[in-house]
C-alpha cells in the first residue's frame, strides 16, 4: 500500500471525527456551549459540547444559567456566590485584553480552516474511481463507531 492510499484511508476513517471537534470546539471558543448573561446555550449544543469535553451526550452543568454555579456559597444557608469566571463571561467580551480576542479569532479560523480542509479531503477522496468504495465504507466506519459509543454512553 502506498503512502497516498494509506493516508486517504486513515482521513476517511477519523473525518467524521475531526469534523465534530472542529466545529464543537469554534462553539467552545465563544463559549456558545455555557450559559452567561442572558444567553443560554441550545441543549444540542451543550450536548455537542459535552461530548467534546466529556466524552458523554448529556446536558452539562451550564444549561440554566442559576443552576450553572456549582462554586462556593457565600454562606452556608445562602444562594451560591458567583465564581470570578462566572462574572468574567456574564460579561461578555467586555474588559476582554485585545490579546485574547485576537488568539480567540486566530484559533476560530484555524478551525474554521480545519472543517472546511477536512471537507475537501473527503470529497477527493470520494473522487478516486478505485478506492471510491473502500473510501465510503471507512466514511462510514468512522462516523458509525463514535456515534454508537456516545448512545452507549448517554
Amino acid at each position: 500500500m502506498s503512502l497516498r492510499a494509506l493516508h486517504t484511508y486513515l482521513g476517511m476513517l477519523i473525518a467524521p471525527t475531526v469534523l465534530f471537534l472542529a466545529f464543537t470546539g469554534l462553539l467552545q471558543i465563544y463559549s456558545l456551549h455555557e450559559a452567561h448573561g442572558g444567553y443560554t446555550p441550545p441543549p444540542l449544543i451543550e450536548k455537542l459540547s459535552s461530548v467534546h469535553k466529556d466524552q458523554v451526550f448529556r446536558l452539562g452543568g451550564h444549561h440554566d444559567a442559576s443552576t450553572a454555579r456549582s462554586g462556593p456559597r457565600a454562606s452556608p444557608t445562602g444562594p451560591p456566590a458567583p465564581k470570578a469566571e462566572d462574572a468574567a463571561k456574564s460579561e461578555g467580551h467586555k474588559g476582554t485584553k485585545p490579546a485574547v480576542l485576537m488568539l480567540k479569532a486566530v484559533f476560530a479560523a484555524v478551525a474554521v480552516a480545519l472543517f472546511v480542509s477536512t471537507l475537501l479531503g473527503v470529497w477527493m477522496g470520494l473522487q478516486q474511481p478505485l478506492r471510491r468504495r473502500t473510501c465510503a465504507i471507512l466514511l462510514l466506519i468512522g462516523a458509525l463507531v463514535p456515534a454508537v459509543l456516545i448512545a452507549l454512553s448517554a
